[in-house]
């Protein structure tokens, strides 16, 4: 198994990123990942993560009326009864973005365990939560440093239920 870990730098988290590795069946090279039996050298780049949501359209407002992201393309695919929506903070050929998965008659789902959350990366966590909470989402965890740590974090909740974890830029020193 390779473990690979993206190296983020700048105001934004996600996007183009150098990837390091460690493990069995990788090697690093000049911040690359090349997988071995390959004779190429690949440079991976997140893409998005995918949600599946109950209702795309709560959805929508709540990712771009609450946390400012942008819808960049909505489809519905009739053949599959689904409907995939992109949103984010920037076009998806230099950032990583979510992709909201409205699979038609199905009005919700069971998280799981499984599930961790997402991250944002914020100015100022505590003027950020007070925006979320005055648009009407619940933030589930208030601002602060985390346990065994200076990184101040928070968390709000979509309507599905995801945790959104909220990032004070300047506090992370790469990893938590």
């Amino acid at each position: 198994m390779c473990v690979a870990w993206v190296r983020v730098s700048g105001a934004v988290m996600g996007g183009i990123a150098p990837v390091s590795a460690i493990g069995s069946g990788c090697r690093s090279e000049g911040g690359a990942l090349k997988l071995m039996g390959n004779s190429a050298a690949k440079i991976m780049r997140l893409l998005h993560t995918m949600l599946r949501v109950a209702n795309l359209e709560r959805s929508l407002e709540f990712y771009c009326d609450v946390l400012g992201m942008r819808l960049l393309r909505r489809k519905d695919y009739p053949g599959g009864e689904f409907t995939l929506a992109f949103v984010g903070y920037g076009d998806e050929t230099d950032h990583t973005v979510l992709e909201l998965t409205h699979n038609w008659g199905v009005d919700q789902y069971d998280l799981g365990n499984a599930y961790g959350h997402i991250a944002l990366g914020v100015e100022d966590i505590y003027a950020t939560c007070e925006q979320i909470k005055a648009l009407g989402a619940p933030i589930v965890r208030e601002p602060g440093p985390m346990k065994h740590g200076s990184t101040v974090i928070a968390f709000v909740q979509d309507p599905d239920g995801y945790k959104v974890e909220l990032i004070q830029l300047g506090t992370a020193a790469g990893h938590r």
